[in-house]
């Protein structure tokens, strides 16, 4: 799948029922754009929580309340069709319910622990305080922009690797070295986040990676609105001034 040159995209949005509550299947049409505007032939599938995860290249998972959140747990859970379809190359973005549910475990409120997928290593319990507002990280070389709101906070294994270091808000809302918030995970071709936005809308350069990992190809530049839009917000969040920050 990925790796071999894909002409012909398929994109899953699974259980936007149950994990459609903060608008992150819209990254499903950011990345149908940009394939499109670079000649490829895409197909977005919703796939309820009765159906089976399709062998597509990319699969979204998006984020939800709580009883949502652990019912899509429990239908992910019948068997290992995700975990084969990552296997397989398929790449993966997990947005806040759908990051917590892919780790170890979550606490819900209530303090019921509920096991996770366990397609990363992360435990993922009650914060003191709910986070809700801009969210700034820095993802190697680029900055990501979005909004989290969420209850949890979610340390990762000793060998993952956070997406990357956050500059404002909480993200993960556990420190890394420097006593410097982390946001999400990347393990392979998964990538988890709290970014909602829908995260892959504020940024282009993110959605390019996806299709990249997906499409197994490097992609020509495309230069939109959203490019100038991604800029203006890291200005904003960060209060950075263009010549002291590299977008």
């Amino acid at each position: 799948m990925a790796g071999n040159d894909v002409t012909m995209l398929k994109i899953a949005v699974l259980y936007p029922e149950l994990l459609g509550t903060y608008g992150d299947g819209g990254n499903a049409l950011v990345l149908a754009s940009r394939a499109r505007r670079r000649g490829v032939e895409v197909e977005v599938v919703q796939v309820a929580l009765d159906e089976e995860i399709p062998d597509a290249q990319i699969l979204l998972l998006g984020g939800g309340e709580d009883g949502p959140q652990r019912q899509a747990t429990y239908g992910l859970a019948k068997d290992d069709t995700l975990a084969k379809r990552v296997n397989d190359g398929a790449v993966l973005l997990a947005v806040c319910a759908g990051f917590q549910l892919i780790g170890t475990s979550y606490e819900v409120e209530g303090g019921l622990h509920v096991e996770g997928l366990g397609l990363v290593e992360s435990v993922t319990t009650r914060g003191a305080k709910r986070r809700v507002g801009d969210l700034l990280t820095r993802v190697g070389n680029r900055w990501m922009v979005g909004f989290e709101n969420h209850g949890g906070e979610t340390e990762l294994g000793s060998n993952e690797v956070p997406l990357g270091v956050v500059e404002a808000g909480a993200g993960n809302g556990r420190f890394a070295g420097g006593a410097r918030y982390v946001d999400g995970v990347r393990r392979g071709n998964i990538f988890g986040t709290y970014a909602h936005g829908p995260v892959l809308a504020q940024n282009p350069w993110f959605a390019d990676e996806l299709l990249t990992h997906a499409l197994g190809r490097e992609l020509e530049p495309l230069s939109s609105v959203a490019d100038d839009l991604h800029r203006s917000r890291v200005r904003e969040i960060g209060d950075f001034h263009d010549d002291v920050v590299d977008y």
